[in-house]
């Protein structure tokens, strides 16, 4: 354990940071921290004890409290509720900008008063705030609302609905929560549900016997138990046909099925995952999907964001895509590029994005794409203009990534962007 303090009156406390299972700090009401357990040490280094070390400084390298700072503050929120907080929040590691699930213990003295707080800091896997080929990449308010929803749901068996426009990656979402859940070392299965007709859905999902129909010429594994154990991704569910979806309701309710075929029912053990781009609700009303079915699988609904809802993501983006589709010789954007895609309202989302980045680096005679290159590569349209909220949206973005790398000197960033100070508290309100 790292001791940082000289006051003794905390060594108690500091004790319990070794019963933690995960990188811990103590930390005291005025946001100083005081002591670190070994696991704190080994994943985010040693603490620098040459001058008073800062929660916020630590962290974010901000000059003052999240709460002042724009972001949430676990520990005013806990120091006001009196009881455990949690949050996500982007922090600075040795190996750079990383998401962290941050939880707030309140420990209180004998005399009921609050004395201290443990800060419990667990890496998040699963999402990167850098560039990234294989996690889900981004640090907009957007995106990290998003992370936090699956790592409350990731460790539960609890169904899980994933929502949102076709393209927003909600197959990559799904292979998160099974990535943070006690089923990761197990299968993830998935099954595209559109387009299969009754009789091909039944056969994938359930399987079936040797002669059970025309050109059954062999016993067929079926994908739920393919799946046992593990997680079962049923992709676009709002495509099912409704003379099957009774049978979906079955296995969820009873944890049985039956192969095209067979008498035998068969156990299966899987979490379930469903994703669609429908109103499912309005699929019921219209009698289109079950409104049972609909209640089991909805159990968790998660919504991921379209991408013009997180335009300060699409360079972090762009950048994993770019690694992506070229791993041998990565290509990169100009400044303006960049500025450019911003500008697209991508109805196609991250799937057009990608589109148009694979023409620009097929047509690219260098690794640097201009934005002239990317233009030519749009669908014969050139990008309409951003509404004005959008546009600030951008630009507020680009400020606050501003403030993170001038550690939250406003004077710094004004005279960078060669703006009075008080134009730059203007344009952040």
């Amino acid at each position: 354990m790292q001791i940082i303090s000289s006051d003794r009156n905390f060594h108690t406390s500091a004790g319990l940071l070794d019963g933690f299972d995960y990188p811990a700090i103590l930390v005291s009401s005025n946001y100083e921290i005081l002591a670190a357990n070994d696991l704190y040490t080994r994943t985010f280094g040693h603490i620098d004890t040459t001058t008073q070390p800062f929660c916020y400084q630590v962290s974010h390298q901000y000059s003052k409290p999240c709460d002042e700072a724009g972001e949430s503050c676990p520990l005013a929120s806990c120091r006001k509720s009196g009881h455990r907080e949690k949050v996500l929040h982007i922090h600075n590691t040795p190996r750079g900008r990383e998401h962290v699930d941050v939880e707030m213990l309140p420990i209180f003295g004998e005399d009921g008063e609050l004395q201290y707080f443990v800060e419990l800091l667990k890496p998040v896997a699963h999402a990167s705030a850098q560039a990234s080929s294989e996690l889900m990449v981004g640090t907009s308010a957007r995106f990290n609302t998003l992370i936090e929803m699956i790592n409350r749901v990731a460790p539960s068996n609890a169904s899980v609905l994933l929502l949102g426009e076709s393209g927003t990656g909600k197959e990559l979402a799904a292979r998160a929560i099974h990535r943070a859940s006690l089923r990761k070392d197990m299968p993830f299965v998935t099954v595209e549900c559109a387009g299969l007709t009754e009789t091909l859905f039944e056969s994938e999902l359930f399987g079936h016997t040797k002669g059970a129909f025309t050109g059954a010429t062999f016993n067929k594994q079926g994908l739920v138990d393919a799946a046992n154990g593990g997680t079962l991704f049923l992709d676009e569910i709002g495509d099912i046909p409704l003379s099957q979806q009774v049978k979906l309701l079955r296995l969820i309710e009873t944890g049985t099925y039956r192969p095209v075929g067979s008498i035998e029912a068969l156990r299966a053990d899987f979490r379930l995952i469903c994703a669609t781009h429908k109103n499912l609700k309005e699929m019921v009303q219209k009698g289109l999907f079950r409104e049972d079915l609909y209640y089991r699988i909805n159990v968790f609904p998660v919504h991921l964001p379209a991408l013009r809802e997180r335009v300060e993501d699409i360079p972090l983006l762009a950048q994993s895509l770019l690694a992506k589709i070229a791993p041998q010789q990565p290509c990169t954007l100009t400044a303006d590029a960049q500025l450019l895609l911003q500008r697209i309202p991508f109805n196609g989302n991250i799937r057009e994005l990608r589109n148009i980045l694979e023409r620009a680096v097929l047509l690219s005679a260098t690794t640097v794409i201009a934005a002239d290159l990317l233009r030519s590569c749009l669908d014969g349209e050139q990008p309409e203009a951003r509404t004005l909220a959008d546009l600030r949206s951008v630009e507020r973005g680009y400020i606050k990534r501003l403030l993170t790398e001038f550690a939250e000197d406003k004077q710094a960033v004004a005279d960078h962007l060669g703006i009075s100070l008080r134009t730059l508290y203007r344009k952040l309100r």
